[in-house]
This record gives structure tokens, C-alpha cells and sequence, in this order.
């Protein structure tokens, strides 16, 4: 049977894959997209949506209860059942039929099965029935993603540890849960659990939230207890069992942590260990290495988007490659360079060094670009602005109990900004004008123009200009 020809093949039809199949249709190219589990993927049924949905009601409880007059409206705790209808809600009880709807009205031919690469430019589908080839005249693009780092832990997997799919998706909260990792994820569902009234502890070999400014990592462990998270740092899981009570975990301290369930939150490993790799002479299981036009090294016409290049592990990142990586091929394949490309030649220049996360703890932390201590270490001659956020006149009309923080990070010989950081309520929506001031590269001077409005938290960025000085024009 011959194989049915495309312009471009995606395997993977996440958010990603369907940012890269849109642009490629929209480049005028034949696609299709290959999926084994739910169109829409990892972030529509089992991240970013659903965690975010379990994480919203118990933050607007807390944030009520901090303020006199709404405080004594507040009579009970969570619904659980209700967080739980809604988050069922956000993810179409992991129905992916409007989100085929959408593949069909973009144009984007859809083949559900499990796609392996068999050689240059072609894939086979397997399904329940048998399979199906495909082959590109252009590109094959990989967008799989990446999935929960198990550890190798003595005992762990008997114990049937919860990843990350597992705690988004419960049908009821257990009364205890232990959480191995204290990155986003962690620190993401003690903040969800906790709101539900389970007991949680989360293990933390070496603080949390490693990867940001260490401030942050204070501030949300402080609230954390608060919410009654029992936080355990400095030691590690040496062995797990499960008996008849539960979960035990044996710290490498001497101590030890009993919940009913064990939820790993230690790190992503890529989707690509069954992928047919060795076909083209690279290794499965590993991270697929691309330029920052998303072609993986030593092929034309293999492109990676998404977690799966280990680029930044982030929706809105893998996205943006998806959406220059479509651009990119259709440019290539009209015979064109890719600064014919509507993004240019350097597409993916944003995953370098100005990426914006946000945690969603309670309080939030949103970050983009360097910390103080990477623009250090970059040889940079840096300036810290340093802001208590409860100072700032719109954080006290907001909140009783007002408690956050704001860091820039300054190039002080090119005098503009290289990493911002803040920690506080809804600081998520302060992110994306550090993010603009970052990648545009505007200057300071040029910044006291830009007037924020009172009273707001925004105000922040007035404080921050003060302590830095007055413009020299």
C-alpha cells in the first residue's frame, strides 16, 4: 500500500503541534497531525487548564478572607465537588470532540495512532486495525512533549506513585499526600491539595522553587505553612513502601513521612523513546537539539517544537517555536530563505533569554529573563531595584494583609532591563509589560514616559525608576 503524502507530518497534536500544523496550513502546505491520546494534549486535559481551574477557588477564598467587609461573607470552606465539576468542565470529561472540530475547520487532516518515524520523511501510524504510512514532501515535525521523571527510588514504583496527570485529574482529594519535587509543579499542587483540606508535606532536598530568584521560594514556603503545608528540606527519599495505612516514605535524615498517596513532581523526560529515532540514526528517549529555526542538527527536513527540545518547557514558549517553526518550513519549502519567513531569521530568539513563567501559588511568582545571579555570572555589570509590593498604594487597597515582592534586574552600561521578578497576588498580570520592556530593549530613560496608572500595583515600576535615578534627557 502506498503511503499517503502530505507537504508536512506533526506527531503530537498538543497545544504545540496544533500551532505548528495552523502555520503550516496557513503557509499554503498540506498537513496532518498524528495523535495517540486526545487532541489538545497535555495542557487541555491534564496542566496548565486543569490545574489551574483546581488551584482558582481556594485563591479567591484566601484572597476574600483578606479583606474586612468581604471576610465576613465568607461562611464556609471550598466545595471540593464543585472545583471538581468545574475543572470536569475546562476539560470536556476528557472529550477532545470541539478540539477536532477545530483541527477539521483549519484545514488540518487528523490520523489517531501511534506515529514512529521509519525512515526520511516518513511515518507509520499504528492502530488498533492495523496502520497507516505517511510521508512528507517537506518536513516531519516532532511535538510530543515530555512526561513525569520517575526516580529511581527503591520501592517507588510498587508504591504507585501520582505524576502530575494523576493530581489533576482526581476524582476525590486523599486526606494526606506527600509530594517528592518542589519546583512549579509541587509547589502548584500543595497549593491545590492544601486548599482542599488535605494534609500534604511537601520534600524538598534544597528549597523551593530553585530555578527563580531565592526570595520567592521564601515567600511561598512561608505561605505554604501557613495554608498548613508541612515543608521538609534538606533531605532526601532513600526507599518507599506501602502498607496497609498508606504511603511511607524513609528520608536520607532518618526520618520518615506517611501520607495515602506519594505524588512525584521531580522533573520531565522527553517523549521519545518510542518514537522510531534509531531510524534516522539518533537515540531514542533523547532531547531532540534544534537551531532557532526548531530543524533539529544534521537534517533539512526534521523540525522539534515543544518540551521535547528542552528549549523552555513552558506552553506559551512551545507555541511561539510552533507558530515560527510553520512560518519557517512553508518559507523553505516556496524555495525561500527563511528570512522570507514572517518572523525572520532567528525565530526563536525568546527562548533565550526572555522567557516569562508564572508559578500560580498563593502568593504567585512571576518571572522573566535573567536572575541576578545569571546576569552576574554573565559577566554583566548589573544594578538590583529592590521593592516591598505592600508599600505600593494600589497593594494596600487590594489587601489587609498585602505581602509581596518585586525585583529588577538592570544591565547598568546599556541601562536597560535583562530580568524581573515578582511575588505577590495576581502579580501574573504585572509579567507581560516586564516582558515587553525586556525584549524590546527600552531603555530606562525612556521608561519614566511610561506613566503607571494610581492606584495600582503596576506602581511598582515608578518605585523601581526612583531607586535607579533620574533620567540624564
Amino acid at each position: 500500500m502506498s503511503a499517503r503524502e502530505y507537504d508536512v507530518i506533526v506527531i503530537g497534536a498538543g497545544a504545540v503541534g496544533e500551532n505548528v500544523a495552523d502555520s503550516a496550513v496557513q503557509g499554503g502546505l498540506s498537513t496532518v497531525i498524528v495523535e495517540a491520546e486526545l487532541v489538545g494534549g497535555e495542557c487541555s486535559y491534564w496542566a496548565c487548564m486543569p490545574s489551574k481551574v483546581l488551584l482558582r477557588s481556594a485563591a479567591a477564598l484566601r484572597a476574600a478572607r483578606a479583606v474586612d467587609g468581604a471576610a465576613q461573607a465568607v461562611t464556609g470552606d471550598v466545595d471540593v465537588a464543585a472545583v471538581l465539576r468545574r475543572r470536569d468542565s475546562f476539560t470536556h470529561d476528557w472529550n477532545d470532540s470541539s478540539q477536532v472540530e477545530w483541527l477539521n475547520g483549519a484545514g488540518i487532516d487528523l490520523v489517531r495512532g501511534h506515529g514512529r518515524l521509519t525512515g526520511e520523511r516518513t511515518v507509520r501510524v499504528e492502530q488498533e486495525d492495523g496502520s497507516v504510512d505517511l510521508s512528507a514532501r517537506h518536513a516531519v515535525v516532532v511535538a510530543t512533549g515530555s512526561a513525569a521523571l520517575l526516580p529511581s527510588i527503591p520501592g517507588l514504583i510498587d508504591v504507585a506513585p501520582w505524576t502530575s496527570r494523576d493530581a489533576t485529574s482526581v476524582s476525590a482529594p486523599p486526606a494526606s499526600l506527600a509530594i517528592l519535587g518542589a519546583g512549579v509543579v509541587g509547589v502548584e499542587m500543595a497549593t491545590a491539595f492544601a486548599g482542599f483540606g488535605t494534609r500534604v508535606t511537601l520534600i524538598a532536598r534544597s528549597g523551593l522553587l530553585g530555578a527563580v530568584e531565592p526570595f520567592a521560594g521564601e515567600l511561598v514556603a512561608e505561605a505554604l505553612r501557613e495554608q498548613g503545608v508541612e515543608i521538609r528540606t534538606g533531605a532526601g527519599v532513600d526507599a518507599a513502601r506501602r502498607d496497609e495505612a498508606g504511603v511511607v516514605l524513609s528520608l536520607s535524615d532518618g526520618g520518615e513521612v506517611r501520607a495515602d498517596e506519594v505524588l512525584v513532581a521531580t522533573g520531565r523526560v522527553p517523549h521519545t523513546g518510542d518514537l522510531g529515532l534509531e531510524s534516522v540514526g539518533l537515540e531514542a528517549g533523547d532531547w531532540l537539539t534544534t537551531d532557532d529555526t526548531l530543524r533539529v542538527g544534521g537534517f533539512e527536513w526534521l523540525y522539534a517544537v515543544g518540551d521535547v527540545t528542552h528549549r523552555a518547557l513552558l506552553t506559551h514558549q512551545g507555541k511561539y517555536q510552533a507558530r515560527a517553526a510553520g512560518d519557517v518550513i512553508a518559507a523553505r519549502a516556496r524555495g525561500g530563505a527563511v528570512d522570507d519567513a514572517p518572523w525572520g531569521a532567528h525565530v526563536a530568539t525568546a527562548d533565550h533569554a526572555a522567557v516569562p513563567q508564572v508559578v500560580f501559588s498563593d502568593p504567585e511568582v512571576a518571572s522573566v529573563g535573567m536572575t541576578l545571579a545569571q546576569a552576574e555570572e554573565a559577566g554583566i555589570r548589573v544594578r538590583a531595584l529592590d521593592y516591598d509590593l505592600s508599600a505600593v498604594a494600589g497593594a494596600s487597597t487590594r489587601s489587609d494583609d498585602y505581602r509581596g515582592r518585586a525585583l529588577a534586574v538592570v544591565d547598568d552600561d546599556r541601562g536597560v532591563l535583562v530580568g524581573a521578578t515578582f511575588v505577590g497576588p495576581d502579580v501574573a498580570e504585572l509579567l507581560h509589560a516586564a516582558t515587553i520592556a525586556i525584549v524590546g530593549e527600552v531603555p530606562i530613560d525612556r521608561l519614566w514616559h511610561a506613566v503607571p496608572a494610581y492606584p495600582t500595583v503596576s506602581e511598582v515600576w515608578l518605585r523601581w525608576l526612583e531607586a535607579y535615578g533620574r533620567p540624564t534627557r
